[in-house]
């Protein structure tokens, strides 16, 4: 008895007819018939009744049905277990970073998983987020650490590492440094040192500002937190960041802006289903990012 033979025998019986069993089994109809002829020559009973157009199963073939759908189902079962051991032994997994982002939980994320899983091959790029969630989407990445505005990309797996509200970023002596209180309106009179077009930072700042009608003078941009945080603190203008960003820069004054409630997420995101690298990665950054999970 053969794997083929019990997929024939199947096939007809869910098709009741053996013209479109072949047609789903891709090979000639007098194909699928003498396999089942065989089966039923190994069995020593018909399993169909061919006085009729329809395939009828005979009661030998009822009895049949479940335990071949149960042993194509093991046989398949098998199959996938073997190919996520193979996938897992010299597979690949390509991760995507935002650009100029360091969060060392990522990096012991796939130290660990490194360490587990020693001949799957680990690339790390970097580029902007809507870059990456779109690489993701497309299946050119397999997870990506992504900044983004208020939700993680719908349709993905994610897991939330940061939620925090932007600041306003200054040196000592700025104008602003005399508000008790920072509005939108307040930050925008000036000009601002961003991150780029496609980071999370940047479109949570960007949402908000069109949700006023304000248009920024964006004077400068750069794609690390500290490069940003560095051109503000020589008066360059003045920093769009998240509170965690400017921690460290002694040459900063960050104060929260009042009606900038956006918060900007830096999630890591997958697709779903993806393969069992994916689900191991993903099982390492959330022990290593503390399991949160949003």
């Amino acid at each position: 008895m053969e794997l083929r033979q019990l997929e024939y025998f199947v096939a007809v019986a869910e098709e009741r007819n053996f013209t479109r069993a072949a047609e789903r089994v891709h090979i000639s109809q007098s194909g699928v018939s003498a396999q089942i002829r065989r089966l039923e020559h190994e069995l020593g009973t018909e399993l169909f009744d061919r006085s009729t157009r329809t395939a009828t199963l005979t009661p030998a073939g009822t009895a049949a049905l479940a335990h071949a759908r149960a042993a194509l189902a093991a046989a398949a079962a098998a199959g996938r277990a073997v190919e996520e051991v193979t996938t897992l032994v010299r597979g690949r997994l390509t991760v995507g970073m935002v650009a100029g982002c360091t969060v060392t939980p990522l990096f012991d994320a796939l130290a660990s998983f490194h360490r587990a899983h020693p001949g799957v091959e680990i690339s790390l790029l970097e580029d902007v987020s809507d870059r990456l969630v779109a690489g993701v989407r497309g299946g050119t990445l397999d997870l990506a650490l992504v900044g983004t505005a208020a939700a993680p990309p719908e349709g993905l797996g994610s897991l939330t590492v940061v939620s925090e509200r932007l600041v306003a970023a200054f040196p000592a002596g700025h104008p602003l440094a005399g508000r008790r209180r920072i509005t939108l309106r307040d930050l925008t009179a000036h000009p601002l040192v961003c991150m780029p077009p496609g980071t999370g930072l940047r479109t949570a700042f960007d949402r908000a500002c069109a949700e006023r009608g304000l248009r920024p003078v964006i004077a400068l941009e750069a794609s690390a937190a500290d490069a940003v945080a560095g051109l503000a603190a020589r008066g360059l203008g003045v920093a769009v960041l998240s509170a965690s960003m400017t921690a460290g820069h002694d040459g900063l004054t960050a104060r929260q802006v009042d009606d900038l409630t956006v918060p900007a997420l830096l999630a890591l995101v997958w697709k779903d289903g993806h393969g069992p690298a994916v689900r191991e990665a993903v099982a390492h950054s959330r022990r290593a990012f503390g399991e949160r999970q949003d």
